[in-house]
């Protein structure tokens, strides 16, 4: 959450002509709720099963795109193993605890995992998440930084090494 996923996978998109999904995007439609008003009514249970459910349909079906997750994806439902088959390149935009809180801290009322935290809440927060999600996000095939570069920057690193 905040790493950039949908605004540095739109730049891509732009770039190598792929188009772009968001995988939010995706099951709010589906579900004709925002995603807060999913967890609201629903509870986070309910929402990663239709996370899983939809990311695996639309995965199955579709060919050559950008797809921003959500930062749980890969950590619910095995939906990390999905990430490794072979015609799938996972990135992992990693970005400082320090930048994520910058980014963050102005969204709180935007983001339903983040609704009513404090600042030091909020620091925790995403300590505890990177902590816990760590093991999943590191099997991403391909690792990116994202501190001090502009989403232009990354989606052009991005784009270097999918050459290779």
């Amino acid at each position: 959450m905040g790493s950039g996923k949908s605004s540095v996978g739109r730049v891509l998109s732009d770039i190598i002509g792929f188009p772009f999904y968001d995988l939010d995007d995706l099951i709010a439609q589906n579900e004709q709720k925002s995603i807060t008003e999913l967890f609201k009514t629903e509870g986070e249970v309910y929402f990663r099963r239709k996370e899983s459910q939809i990311f695996r349909e639309f995965i199955t079906s579709n060919n050559h795109f950008i797809l921003a997750l959500g930062g749980g994806t890969p950590c619910y439902a095995n939906n990390h193993e999905l990430l490794k088959r072979d015609d799938i390149l996972s990135v992992y935009l990693k970005t400082s605890v320090d930048v994520l809180m910058e980014r963050l801290k102005t969204e709180t009322t935007q983001r339903p995992l983040l609704a009513n935290l404090s600042e030091e809440e909020l620091k925790e927060y995403i300590n505890k998440h990177l902590f816990d999600r760590n093991y999943y996000y590191h099997q991403a095939k391909i690792t990116v930084n994202t501190d001090c570069k502009s989403k232009e920057e990354i989606a052009s690193e991005i784009q270097s090494l999918l050459r290779m």
